[in-house]
């Protein structure tokens, strides 16, 4: 079976590179979307600390204000991690577009067998991106239900 030319199609090397670029935007997103979370932990974190630091010796609101410091840092180790494999997902879009773009050149050029080894680079980098992104979202998840109990429980008041 024989290639089709680039130039039979100029739009074909675009098409190539569509699905990782709209995946490289998706990651952005994300990214995006858990530092803020990032950022509210942190700012969570603080205002416990606070409190920590002023709560009476041997109390109630210590153990509390202790235990919610301890979910804080579960939450705060969660989004770390996912963030990473957000970015991790993130560089591996973008290496899976320019790698797709040099396959383009290949099959271009008619050197068929450099054009397979890359198409083979930049499904391996594609595939390594939406693994991220998936394992990155569950870790999301979870710190999402983390954050809804943790809110259930100071909107119970102290136990």
């Amino acid at each position: 079976m024989e290639m089709a030319s680039f130039g039979d199609n100029p739009f074909a090397a675009l098409t190539i590179v569509v699905a990782p670029a709209i995946l490289t935007n998706a990651s952005s997103v994300l990214c995006l979307g858990t530092t803020n979370r990032l950022a509210r932990v942190v700012d969570r974190t603080r205002v416990v600390s606070a409190e920590l630091a002023n709560a009476a010796p041997n109390t109630r609101n210590l153990d509390a204000c202790q235990r919610k410091l301890q979910d804080l840092r579960v939450r705060w180790t969660l989004v770390l991690r996912a963030l990473k494999l957000f970015y991790m997902s993130l560089g591996s879009f973008a290496a899976a577009a320019l790698i797709s773009l040099f396959g383009s050149v290949f099959t271009a050029s008619g050197q068929h067998l450099s054009f397979n080894f890359i198409a083979l680079l930049g499904l391996l980098a594609g595939t390594v991106g939406v693994v991220g992104l998936v394992i990155g979202c569950t870790i999301m998840m979870r710190e999402t239900r983390l954050a809804i109990k943790n809110l259930e429980e100071e909107t119970q008041g102290p136990r």
